[in-house]
């Protein structure tokens, strides 16, 4: 019990607090909440995570108006509650986090064949959908929105990509990329699959509204990208295969054509995977012909981690991006921002 008061402790300091006040009080209360805690410790702990708790609360009972409120919603709907978190993950699909993809896809010999490990619904398996605005940025202004829900600059570079496309995403950069980085040209997608243990379908009216709820209350714009971006795949849905990626990665990737640069990348996913099948899958990854593309917290891939130049803020969530296993810059968590200054 313990260990998830301290888990929501940690969520309300290093994610919440400055990106959403609810879920900031939410994950407060819940930490010193006998009851809810003696809930969260009869479920596996894979299942106790507070975005999963918030997301399934609200998927049943709306969004509340404070922790009395959600309290009180939790108790008198605990069975359904329990229930959708169960059979629902935190499968969070921010297209925002392609930004920081890009430059590192536009690096690589055209066309691609991209697969997406823990695709979700698959929008960040469009990124030659999006437009693209960099802004660079003075270092004490480089974190100024490091959540990422609001941070348009009208001196910043661009767009790449998808120059008429109706969801441009928008990126303040600190530091200086590699010159193989620093102007990303154009990406051409031949192909595309993304992998999942529980595909989410932008088709699907129940799917899409859990998509909607992993949007934190209150972030307006995060929801107005995920909304575009799911429109966008709703015209052309992409591929999303059910498999595990300790033993489903090798057979799809033989799919591939191979005229195309194959690219595994995935982003906050390896974080639910144990210890033992996070190496598995690296093994895996490293056997393909291709390229790899991680986007994952400072824990999760330590010997990448270690050879950053500097260390990844200590006072938020955020990403090491890398590729082909070395480090070139810190990423946010919800997109938003970028450091090639941390590199290696």
């Amino acid at each position: 019990m313990a260990d998830t008061a301290e888990q929501y402790r940690r969520f309300a300091a290093m994610e919440a607090r400055g990106a959403s006040p609810l879920y900031e009080q939410l994950a407060l209360g819940v930490a010193g909440d006998r009851d809810l805690l003696d809930l969260l410790s009869a479920l596996p702990p894979a299942k106790r995570q507070p975005n999963l708790l918030f997301a399934a609360t609200r998927y049943v009972s709306g969004t509340p108006s404070g922790y009395d409120d959600f309290r009180l919603a939790v108790l008198a709907n605990r069975d359904t509650i329990v229930a959708t978190m169960l059979s629902r993950r935190t499968q969070t699909n921010e297209p925002a986090r392609c930004a920081a993809l890009y430059p590192l896809l536009a690096s690589l010999p055209q066309p691609l064949a991209l697969i997406e490990v823990g695709a979700s619904a698959g929008l960040c398996l469009l990124p030659d959908r999006y437009a693209y605005t960099y802004s660079y940025t003075d270092p004490a202004d480089a974190h100024t929105d490091r959540h990422g829900h609001s941070y348009s600059d009208p001196h910043g570079d661009g767009p790449v990509g998808a120059a008429d496309s109706p969801l441009r995403l928008h990126c303040q950069v600190k530091g200086t990329p590699p010159a193989r980085f620093a102007e990303p040209g154009p990406i051409t997608v031949a192909w595309r699959a993304g992998l999942d243990l529980n595909p989410l379908d932008v088709t699907n009216p129940d799917d899409v509204q859990w998509l909607r709820t992993l949007v934190w209350p209150g972030q307006r714009d995060r929801l107005r990208r995920l909304n575009t971006a799911i429109a966008l795949a709703q015209s052309d849905p992409p591929r999303i295969v059910r498999g595990d990626l300790t033993t489903a990665l090798a057979g799809l990737a033989a799919q591939a054509p191979p005229s195309a640069t194959l690219v595994v990348f995935h982003t906050a996913v390896l974080y639910y995977v144990p210890e033992a099948d996070r190496a598995t899958f690296v093994e895996q990854v490293e056997r393909l012909d291709g390229h790899w593309i991680s986007q994952e917290g400072p824990d999760v891939l330590p010997d990448i981690t270690a050879r950053l130049h500097q260390p990844p803020p200590s006072d938020t969530v955020s990403y090491v991006l890398a590729l082909d296993h070395e480090p070139v810059a810190i990423s946010a968590m919800h997109g938003g921002w970028m450091d090639w200054s941390a590199r290696g």
